[in-house]
């Protein structure tokens, strides 16, 4: 890689990444920002937006929303109608992108 990215332009990817093998190193927010956008390109981390969340293309429309809705029971067709900037495609994009975040951690569970 030559250089860091400008403001605004996604990072560049290293070879080893863009084979489709996972980072083993070290995560910090520039190795995150590289596999999200290698990996998820409707999905954008900007510090400087929405406190640094992860949103859909840019917009300050946080992946956690469009999951809690789809979470509530609500259709494609509602949550489009509610956020009519979405395409389709930004849903499912934010369910793999929920669904790769939970599998990257333990998270605490209670027997019943």
């Amino acid at each position: 890689m030559s250089g860091s990215p400008r403001r605004g332009e996604p990072a560049a990817v290293p070879e080893d990444l863009s084979a489709g093998k996972r980072y083993r190193g070290k995560m910090n927010l520039r190795n995150l920002r590289q596999e999200v956008t290698m990996r998820f390109t409707r999905i954008t981390v900007n510090p400087n937006q929405m406190g640094g969340v992860p949103c859909i293309r840019g917009l300050r429309i946080p992946v956690a929303t469009v999951v809690a809705m789809v979470a509530d029971g609500m259709s494609e067709a509602e949550i489009l109608q509610a956020f009519p900037d979405l395409e389709p495609e930004d849903i499912h994009e934010a369910l793999h992108y929920a669904a790769e975040a939970v599998r990257e951690r333990e998270l605490p569970l209670t027997v019943s």
